[in-house]
């Protein structure tokens, strides 16, 4: 049975330094038609349980600690019975949403997360958030692109946002440029946010967005 990356769509709001805006968040599904990981499950717990569809969830892996992508992550590790990876310099993000908690485990870079037949490695990118992480996804012959799940770090014209609170800019330039741009040109990014893009598209323009500071 071939791995597949499953793509939900959910609304709701981020609120951090006394703003809330509202937001559409992309929750990525991996996995087969027995068990799977599920990668930011944003807003709706009744949605992504729906996405489930009865498989059994490995473990829920967070990109990083802004509300948007965890204030559902509670009801839904609940619903789906599966532990929640977020990298601990972000567990302060975490404490925000839900005080006097954690998640389940700690991401570190370099772990890897094994699920039908496939392999996602944790790329530790901070810039967006202290503990931001992307995910490689490597699977011979299960899904024929190279894909690597950026969050909030590399989007379709440039960096995540860096003008909030534990975010700088210069560091995520410095994890765009030595964790993701080295990837094969046809990479495609799957965000956090919005449409997906490839790195081959957003490599050329790495100059521009440092000229820019955004």
């Amino acid at each position: 049975m071939s791995v597949r990356i499953d793509r939900l769509v959910t609304s709701g709001t981020f609120s951090l330094d006394g703003g809330t805006w509202d937001v559409d968040n992309n929750v990525w599904i991996v996995g087969d038609d027995t068990e799977c990981v599920i990668i930011d499950p944003a807003h709706d717990p009744a949605a992504v349980t729906a996405a489930v569809a009865g498989r059994k969830v490995a473990a829920i892996l967070l990109t990083h600690g802004h509300d948007d992508h965890i204030r559902a992550v509670g009801d839904v590790r609940t619903l789906v019975n599966a532990p929640v990876y977020l990298h601990r310099d972000d567990w302060m993000l975490w404490e925000q949403v839900f005080p006097g908690t954690g998640p389940d485990h700690a991401i570190a870079d370099g772990d890897t997360f094994d699920v039908a037949g496939a392999r996602l490695t944790a790329l530790h990118t901070p810039g967006h958030s202290p503990g931001s992480v992307c995910f490689l996804f490597e699977g011979e012959g299960a899904v024929s692109e190279h894909t690597v799940f950026s969050g909030d770090t590399l989007f379709q014209g440039g960096p995540g946002a860096t003008g909030r609170s534990f975010s700088d800019f210069p560091t995520i330039i410095e994890s765009i440029r030595h964790r993701l741009l080295p990837l094969p040109a046809d990479t495609v990014v799957r965000t956090g946010h919005g449409d997906p893009t490839t790195i081959g598209a957003e490599a050329p323009h790495l100059e521009e967005w440092i000229a820019r500071g955004h």
